[in-house]
């Protein structure tokens, strides 16, 4: 029986634990070293995001860490197949005006394509932000809320 990514190549598997490690370590510094991880026109996508090129994608990094603070990543599973793969992943963070100090977390995939040098040549992020991040703001939260209560089957 075939492995699920047996057709995944070395230089993948390279690459994909390459982006997991920045990823888990992105720093303000290391947004420099983009363009070693991501191809110059590279798309970007996300619920508020989308741009075009490592220069516009750095500038998404550089504003999560001039607006929140201690944000970091946990990748808590991947899987590739060809040249593509998906990571589940926790974002840590805690908001700077609001509840400051107060640990939140949102929960997320991406999904990424490689190109044939295996540098990221499209990225979308999928994560819910009315549960992971309205629901958490004092008034749109309570609008939220009472929206999912009213559209849910229960």
């Amino acid at each position: 029986m075939k492995s699920p990514d047996s057709d995944v190549s070395t230089d993948t598997r390279a690459a994909l634990a390459r982006l997991v490690r920045l990823y888990e370590h992105l720093t303000p510094d290391r947004l420099a070293q983009l363009e070693h991880y991501y191809a110059p026109d590279a798309r970007f996508k996300d619920p508020f995001n989308e741009v075009r090129g490592v220069p516009a994608i750095a500038r998404i990094f550089a504003h999560m860490f001039a607006t929140l603070d201690q944000p970091r990543f946990v990748v808590t599973q991947q899987c590739a197949q060809a040249d593509q793969a998906f990571l589940c992943w926790e974002f840590h963070y805690r908001m700077r005006r609001w509840r400051a100090g107060a640990d939140q977390c949102i929960h997320g995939a991406t999904w990424v394509r490689f190109d044939a040098q295996c540098l990221v040549a499209c990225h979308r992020d999928y994560w819910d932000a009315a549960e992971e991040l309205y629901e958490k703001l004092p008034v749109i939260g309570r609008l939220m809320r009472w929206l999912r209560k009213m559209l849910s089957a229960k």
